[in-house]
């Protein structure tokens, strides 16, 4: 997996969230294509949606309800990974949201 580039700091700039949402966007669909994956329409709206929740999130610092971690036991560690990478760059996130995001990547992951 590639570094992430760059780091939105949601909370302490002037970024506006819907440009930051179609940047990491653009950065994941990068990144699923170097895995070998893609998204469908319906999939890429459900995964759009989440970005812009997320980066709401990162700007106000709303936090997420509890997550119960051991539903993500049967996620791959690569998709873990990759949704790793897309949160470490909007900083303050929970780390719970990695969990949630790598649902989307498995799902692409599995499109034939």
């Amino acid at each position: 997996m590639l570094k992430p580039p760059i780091r939105f700091n949601m909370a302490k700039g002037n970024l506006d969230p819907e440009a930051v949402s179609q940047r990491l966007l653009a950065l994941i669909k990068q990144w699923l294509e170097a895995a070998g994956a893609y998204t469908t329409q319906v999939q890429q709206q459900m995964l759009t949606t989440h970005i812009r929740a997320m980066v709401m999130r990162a700007k106000t610092g709303e936090p997420l309800p509890e997550v119960d971690n051991s539903l993500f036991d049967e996620v791959s560690p690569e998709s873990i990974a990759l949704a790793a990478q897309v949160v470490e760059t909007l900083p303050g996130l929970a780390v719970e949201e990695a969990y949630l995001l790598s649902v989307h990547f498995e799902v692409a992951r599995s499109n034939p």
